[in-house]
């Protein structure tokens, strides 16, 4: 069985409700995953936007949510997941807003791609306060078993 992250508010590669968006509630979309390989012991996501600021010229990738430590057994999140009703064990990171938790997309200029990286780890990693993507992204380096990637996107001022 295949890795896989899924989310029924979009399709991958499709539109991300506005909901889910800083021109909407900003809360994060309902996620679901499922296949994590034999031997995973914990879960991390980053989700991020490599079209910053501009997709013509993007000069750098911003950082929406970073997640870690995410129990095994997890099968998703629910829709406007607070702190408190993240899986026991879940520790947030510090998105590019310089703050933990969820920040929707918010293009300044075209239509944006969004993407929501679940990686299965085999360990269950040291707490790392509220690091980085960069933080973790070295941190998970040779535990990553499997990576599962949905695409969503969004362009400001379109109505879904």
């Amino acid at each position: 069985m295949p890795f896989t992250i899924s989310s029924p508010a979009f399709a991958n590669l499709g539109e991300i409700p506005r909901r889910h968006t800083c021109e909407g509630d900003d809360v994060s979309p309902p996620l679901a995953w499922s296949g994590a390989p034999e031997g995973t012991r914990s879960l991390a996501l980053i989700v991020d936007d490599p079209d910053a600021p501009d997709p013509r010229a993007p000069k750098m990738t911003w950082v929406h949510w970073v997640l870690y430590n995410l129990p095994a057994e997890s099968r998703g999140l629910p829709e406007a997941v607070s702190p408190a009703a993240l899986p026991p064990g879940t520790r947030e990171g510090r998105n590019d807003w310089k703050r933990t938790g969820y920040g929707g997309p918010c293009p300044p200029i075209g239509r944006h791609r969004y993407y929501f990286k679940l990686y299965a780890l085999d360990t269950v990693l040291p707490d790392l306060g509220t690091p980085t993507k960069a933080v973790l992204l070295e941190a998970i380096e040779g535990h990553v078993l499997a990576e599962a990637v949905l695409v969503g996107t969004y362009k400001k001022g379109h109505r879904r």
